[in-house]
């Protein structure tokens, strides 16, 4: 399942073997409500090498994604995931603000 934090609900849920894969901005954190679950971390760079941390999320925690970008959260147990968008969101940008769709419009000359 792949979608942005924009389209995603608040609530989801994941059976054992389901992955997420979202775009989040700076600052989103997901809570666990139940279940557990793998985060895998935007990517991010370490002298010349990419490298995604990996977390393992218990029922009650709480992860906070400093750096925005595309994670993946897989369910190794059933899972009920909140997601909590941060209130300066880019969200509140125009469309054309945001450096991906500046991207999009170089390349599609849009």
């Amino acid at each position: 399942m792949i979608t942005t934090l924009s389209q995603a609900p608040d609530s989801i849920v994941l059976e054992p073997g389901q992955s997420l894969r979202t775009s989040v901005d700076a600052g989103a954190w997901l809570q666990l409500a139940e279940g557990r679950a793998r985060v895998v971390s935007p990517p991010g760079w370490f002298g010349e090498t990419v490298f995604m941390a990996e977390t393992l999320l218990e029922e009650g925690e709480v992860h906070r994604l400093p750096h925005g970008g595309w994670i993946e959260v897989s369910a190794l147990t059933p899972v009920h995931l909140r997601v909590h968008v941060p209130l300066a969101s880019r969200a509140s940008e125009p469309v054309e603000a945001r450096p991906v769709m500046r991207f999009v419009r170089l390349l599609t000359g849009w």
